[in-house]
């Protein structure tokens, strides 16, 4: 298996961890009393999987992206050994049409 799927994979279990843990706290702290809004309805399981699987796809996705962008090397690839580029402005004309004169006149 390629590494890069290997680490897909390894940094989507750990988002679906934290993800538990975070609806455990959510819970646990009965934010906007939402302990009581699962335990006293039929489908609280159901509100508690799906907090926990789309909290899990956000986490994961985080989880995957920052260790991408940790992956950056230092070294710059381009050839300007340390100078800054020198940008030199160039003039550049802009026309008025004469539909944009009629639409925009004060007459």
């Amino acid at each position: 298996m390629p590494d890069l799927i290997k680490m897909y994979i390894r940094q989507s279990i750990i988002g679906f961890v934290l993800s538990a843990v975070f609806v455990a706290l959510l819970l646990y702290f009965n934010v906007v009393n939402l302990w009581h809004l699962v335990t006293h309805t039929d489908v609280g399981p159901l509100a508690v999987l799906l907090l926990w699987l789309f909290n899990g796809i956000v986490f994961a996705g985080v989880q995957f992206g920052i260790s991408i962008m940790l992956m950056a090397d230092d070294e710059d690839d381009d050839d300007h050994r340390g100078r800054p580029l020198r940008l030199i402005p160039l003039r550049v004309e802009a026309y008025e049409s004469r539909k944009s004169q009629r639409f925009f006149s004060r007459d």
